[in-house]
């Protein structure tokens, strides 16, 4: 299946921590998509999603820029702004599906720019497949 994708934090961080239950499939789709060039379109949220999860989980702030940095640098990440018409769009993800307020964001930049989202957020995979098409990183033939 060819892209682009919105790929949502969980696979990125998936796909950094080798202790992970699916790291090899997550870091594999990621590294395929690189190699490929396949656009990854993501909301600018994926960069503080991801220093968080980091920073918290191994308690390493300067580990947490760092990968937060080095998503920032790859030349096939699309990243779309956070601004006042995508967090609008993204309340009516909410609402609708009833989606925590991050997972609606990736949702409302995969319908903006039609492309289907991969996670490994089952809630979010779930009630999103009801308006587009979503993927675990497991489920993507390229």
């Amino acid at each position: 299946m060819a892209g682009p994708f919105t790929v949502d934090a969980s696979v990125f961080l998936n796909g950094f921590n080798p202790a992970e239950e699916g790291h090899a499939t997550s870091l594999s789709f990621l590294l395929q998509l690189q190699d490929q060039a396949v656009p990854i379109i993501v909301p600018t949220l994926l960069l503080p999603e991801v220093a968080v999860a980091i920073g918290r989980g191994q308690a390493n702030a300067d580990l947490a820029r760092q990968f937060a940095d080095s998503l920032s640098q790859l030349p096939h990440l699309v990243w779309v702004a956070l601004d006042e018409s995508l967090a609008r769009q993204a309340i009516e993800v909410a609402a609708q599906f009833r989606l925590r307020g991050a997972d609606a964001v990736y949702v409302a930049v995969a319908l903006r720019f039609g492309c289907p989202l991969v996670t490994l957020d089952r809630e979010q995979h779930d009630r999103a497949a009801k308006a587009l098409q979503t993927f675990y990183p497991a489920e993507v033939g390229l």
